[in-house]
């Protein structure tokens, strides 16, 4: 029985209407927003430093100063190196809540490295959507951005996701041997939920013939 289904997406392709339409459909908990704020309460940080973090690398400048905080001169300077949140720290803390999330069950995550964390359980169904960049970016753009700013946001976005997977998992993004469906969003909302639910029904029929 399929009880967690992971849902991955092309930054602007509508991969989080599409999950909180799936959540919505099967009466389940989306983690989307709702992780950022879990990982922001265990932390005991503001969820807007969380987010800051969610599926990127800290920048460059950010690294070098982390370097300098653990340098040297640390015991010297008034911040400690507990007190910097960042992406290692989030990754740190993931395992946990994905595993504790995947227990609880009826759950759709939508991103924040979750097909790889859970990549082993077979009560897990993996998604990816994606879509043609012209329409990702009209998608954007109806969400107030100009046109030069959605296509920055469509490059940007993504390559910060390769980068997120490659340092974290030593993998490939998107990891296409890992997804039980990979749909193409350009087809509809309703066209891609129903998509999902009859793979999560044959998934479910094809466990219970093994």
């Amino acid at each position: 029985m399929i009880r967690i289904i992971t849902l991955e997406r092309e930054f602007g392709c509508g991969g989080g209407e599409i999950a909180a339409r799936l959540a919505q459909r099967l009466g389940w908990k989306l983690w989307d927003q709702q992780l950022t704020q879990e990982i922001a309460t265990a932390a005991h940080v503001p969820a807007q430093a969380v987010a800051a973090c969610d599926e990127r690398m800290d920048s460059r400048l950010h690294r070098l100063a982390k370097v300098f905080w653990r340098g040297s001169y640390e015991r010297s300077l008034p911040v400690a190196e507990g007190s910097v949140f960042d992406t290692d720290c989030m990754m740190a803390m993931m395992d946990k809540i994905m595993a504790r999330i995947a227990a609880e069950g009826n759950a759709v995550i939508v991103g924040r490295g979750a097909p790889y964390f859970l990549r082993d359980r077979q009560d897990t169904m993996h998604v990816f959507t994606y879509a043609p960049k012209q329409f990702k970016i009209q998608l954007v753009r109806r969400l107030g951005k100009s046109q030069q700013e959605a296509e920055e946001l469509v490059e940007a976005v993504d390559i910060e996701r390769i980068a997120f997977v490659k340092h974290y998992f030593g993998a490939d993004w998107p990891t296409r041997a890992l997804y039980h469906l990979m749909v193409n969003t350009k087809m509809g909302v309703d066209n891609v939920l129903r998509m999902v639910l009859d793979a999560k029904r044959m998934l479910e029929e094809q466990s219970l013939n093994t």
